[in-house]
């Protein structure tokens, strides 16, 4: 059974993009250095030619991966969702910072960059709330937060 993946337009664009990428130039640019892996002779011994046969591997593994993940995938439409799935959302945290995060599907998550999972514990907290709204979000060593929404987009 295939799950369905929650993920934006955006992010559903740079998958089929980097599907695009490994079918028509990696695995070309793969072909290529296996052909003069295999011309070298003994392939008992060749290091390129295991490291070439890894590549594929890895290209031909991320190729299924992506396409189950296209095939699944159900995009999401900030505009017509009741809750905040896609949207910005701007947080104040109870030590007074202040930070904006898009709520996305787990595949798209990277906090890093400013986009926080709905599954996470901030994202389950703040999927249904609305500006003013106060939440508390328990962490794994028991401590307590409260954050408040501030803006959403």
């Amino acid at each position: 059974m295939n799950a369905k993946h929650q993920i934006t337009a955006e992010g559903l664009e740079k998958y089929k993009a980097e599907l695009e990428q490994l079918q028509t130039v990696d695995r070309a640019r793969n072909i290529e250095a296996l052909k003069e892996a295999r011309a070298q002779g003994d392939l008992s011994e060749n290091a390129e030619y295991d490291a070439a046969r890894d590549e594929q591997a890895r290209i031909e593994n991320r190729i299924k991966e992506l396409e189950q993940i296209i095939k699944n995938a159900v995009v999401i439409d900030a505009d017509k969702r009741s809750n905040n799935l896609g949207k910005k959302i701007t947080i104040r945290f109870n030590d007074g910072f202040v930070g904006s995060y898009t709520l996305v599907g787990t595949l798209e998550s990277d906090p890093l960059t400013g986009t926080i999972s709905n599954e996470s514990p901030v994202g389950r907290a703040i999927i249904s709330s609305k500006i003013g709204d106060k939440v508390v979000i328990k962490s794994e060593t028991d401590e307590e937060y409260t954050l408040e929404i501030i803006g959403i987009e």
